[in-house]
C-alpha cells in the first residue's frame, strides 16, 4: 500500500510537469486557451481606477475650462498631455524636430454677427424681418447685390453647374436631406444658396444651429453665403400664387431648374479669426524597424463654455476626458511591457467636436506613411457602462481586424453588443477620418454596446454642463482598457499578427 502511494505520487508529479510544459507552450504561442486574457485582479483594477479618476479629474476640472481649442484650456490640456506621455516613457511622435510633441492644426473660427436679406428689382427691394430670414458666412463678410436667382426645387446632383455658377440658388428644404444637397450645389460655386424652410419656428431653429461659433480646417475653408427664408417670405416676394405653382411643379417629373424674375440681395457678417491648435503625438519606438506601426487615438477637445449661467463650463468628463485617460494609462502599461516589435503611436486630437478636424489633419500629414499603420484603436466617451457589459464594435466588417478582435473577445468571455447600434457611430468618431484613407481603424467600447447603455447619457449629459466627474462609471472603461492591452500587444508583435489586405470602408 505504501509502494502504491509512492507510485501514484510519481505519476502525479509527471502529470504536473506535462501540464506546465503545455501551459508554457500555450503562453509562447498565444494561440490556445492559455493565451493572456483581458483580465486583472481586484487590487490591480482598483489601481487602474484610481489613475483614471485622477486624470479625468484634472482634465475635466474648471481650471481646464472645457478644453476648447484656441483657449487657455487648450494650453493647459496640451501641457498636461505632454507631461504625462513623457512621464510614461514615450518620446515625441511627430517625427519633426522643429515641432516636438505638438503637430499643428490650422483652424478658422467664425461667429455670426448680423445679416440682411432683401428681394426685389433694382431700387424696389423689400427687406425681410429677422424672423423671416437669416444669412450666414464663414468669411468676415459676403455680399450679393441684386443677384439673379435660379430655382432648383429639390434637385441637386442633376443640376447643370453652368446653370447656377455665380447665381443665387433657391432650393426647397427637406429635413435630414438639405445639408447634403447644399453641399452638392455649393460645388458649382453659386454666389449664395437660399434654403426655403417652413415657417418662423424653422428660422429660429436655423439660428440656433448656425448662429453659434463654427470651426473649420483652414485648408478646407471656402467662405460661402448660406441663407434661409420662410415659405411666406418667398410668397411675398414672388406672389403667393406663383410661388405655390413653383412648389407644386418642383414635385413633378417634368421639373427643371429655371430663373426667377425677382432678384436677391444678401449680406452676412461674421467675426472671424485664424489660429493654430495642436494634436499631441507620442511614440513607443518598436524593436523591429520597418515592421509598421500601431496607432491609439482619442480626442482631447470639448466645448468650453456651453452651459447656463450658473454652470457655464462644459467640462466633458465622459466626452472625452475618459477616453484620453484610458489612452494615457495604456501608454504607461505598454511602456512597461515593451519593447514591442512595431512602433506604437499615441495621438490626442484637437477639434473632433467641430468635425473630426484633428484626425483629418493627421491623416493628411501623418508622421508615418498611412499604409504602414497596421491597426488604429480609438477611445471616446468610454466611462458609461458598468463592469461586465457587452462590447460595442464600431467598424466591424470594415477592416482586416475582425477575426483578431472577435477571438480576443471570445478568449475573455466577453459578449458582443448590438451590431446595428454600433454601426450608427462609424462616421461620428475620429477613426472614420482614418478609415476613409484606408487605415484599419476600429472603435471598441462597452459604452457603445446598445441604446440601453448609451441612450441615457446622450439624452441627459452629452454636450452639456452636466457631463461632470460625478457621473462617470469606470467599470466598463477598465474592461475596455484591459481588452485593448491584449489586442495592442498582439498587433504589435510581428510573430503573432501579420497585416491582411485592407477591406472597403463602405
Amino acid at each position: 500500500m505504501g509502494a502504491g502511494r509512492l507510485n501514484n505520487r510519481g505519476k502525479l508529479m509527471q502529470g504536473r510537469t506535462r501540464f506546465f510544459v503545455v501551459a508554457l507552450s500555450c503562453l509562447a504561442l498565444i494561440g490556445c486557451s492559455g493565451a493572456r486574457l483581458a483580465t486583472a485582479s481586484a487590487p490591480e483594477r482598483a489601481a487602474i481606477e484610481a489613475t483614471l479618476m485622477r486624470d479625468i479629474s484634472i482634465l475635466a476640472s474648471d481650471e481646464f475650462g472645457g478644453r476648447k481649442p484656441g483657449t487657455i484650456g487648450e494650453d493647459r490640456t496640451v501641457a498636461f498631455l505632454i507631461d504625462e506621455m513623457r512621464n510614461a516613457g514615450l518620446t515625441s511622435g511627430t517625427n519633426d524636430p522643429g515641432s516636438s510633441w505638438r503637430a499643428p492644426v490650422e483652424l478658422v473660427s467664425t461667429a455670426p454677427q448680423e445679416s440682411r436679406i432683401a428681394f426685389g428689382n433694382g431700387d424696389d427691394n423689400v427687406t425681410l424681418e429677422a424672423e423671416a430670414g437669416a444669412a450666414f458666412t464663414t468669411g468676415s463678410r459676403l455680399l450679393v447685390d441684386n443677384g439673379q436667382m435660379i430655382f432648383v426645387g429639390f434637385e441637386a446632383d442633376s443640376v447643370d453647374p453652368e446653370t447656377i455658377a455665380g447665381k443665387v440658388v433657391v432650393m426647397l428644404g427637406e429635413p435630414g436631406v438639405s445639408p447634403a444637397r447644399r453641399a452638392t450645389l455649393f460645388e458649382a460655386n453659386p454666389s449664395a444658396i437660399i434654403t426655403v424652410v417652413e415657417d418662423e419656428e424653422a428660422i429660429a431653429n436655423v439660428n440656433r444651429a448656425f448662429g453659434r461659433e463654427r470651426i473649420a480646417l483652414a485648408s478646407e475653408d471656402t467662405p460661402r453665403l448660406t441663407s434661409f427664408v420662410t415659405q411666406a417670405a418667398m410668397g411675398q416676394a414672388l406672389g403667393e400664387d406663383y410661388w405655390g405653382t413653383l412648389v407644386e411643379f418642383a414635385a413633378t417629373d417634368d421639373f427643371s431648374p429655371g430663373p426667377l424674375e425677382v432678384k436677391a440681395s444678401i449680406d452676412a457678417l461674421s467675426l472671424r479669426r485664424e489660429f493654430t491648435s495642436s494634436n499631441v503625438i507620442g511614440q513607443l519606438p518598436g524593436a523591429v524597424p520597418g515592421s509598421g506601426a500601431v496607432l491609439l487615438l482619442a480626442h482631447w477637445d470639448h466645448l468650453g463654455d456651453c452651459g447656463e449661467e450658473d454652470d457655464l463650463i462644459c467640462n466633458g468628463a465622459v466626452d472625452n476626458a475618459s477616453g484620453i485617460a484610458v489612452m494615457l494609462e495604456l501608454a504607461r502599461r505598454l511602456s512597461v511591457s515593451g519593447p514591442h516589435d512595431r512602433d506604437i503611436y499615441f495621438l490626442a486630437t484637437t477639434a473632433e467636436e467641430s468635425g473630426l478636424f484633428g484626425a483629418r489633419a493627421f491623416a493628411e500629414t501623418p508622421p508615418v506613411p498611412l499604409d504602414t499603420i497596421t491597426a488604429a484603436f480609438n477611445f471616446d466617451t468610454v466611462a458609461i457602462a458598468p463592469a461586465g457589459s457587452a462590447v460595442g464594435f464600431v467598424g466591424e466588417g470594415r477592416t482586416p481586424l475582425d477575426d483578431l478582435v472577435l477571438e480576443v473577445l471570445r478568449d475573455a468571455r466577453r459578449e458582443l453588443g448590438n451590431r446595428e447600434f454600433a454601426e450608427q457611430f462609424v462616421r461620428r468618431q475620429d477613426g472614420w477620418a482614418l478609415l476613409e484613407k484606408g487605415v484599419p481603424a476600429v472603435f471598441i467600447s462597452t459604452a457603445f454596446s446598445s441604446e440601453i447603455v448609451l441612450g441615457p447619457y446622450l439624452s441627459e449629459d452629452y454636450h452639456s454642463s452636466s457631463d461632470e466627474i460625478e457621473g462617470i462609471e469606470l467599470g466598463g472603461a477598465i474592461d475596455d482598457l484591459l481588452l485593448h492591452e491584449v489586442l495592442i500587444e498582439r498587433v504589435a508583435n510581428t510573430a503573432l499578427y501579420t497585416p491582411a489586405a485592407p477591406q472597403s470602408s463602405r
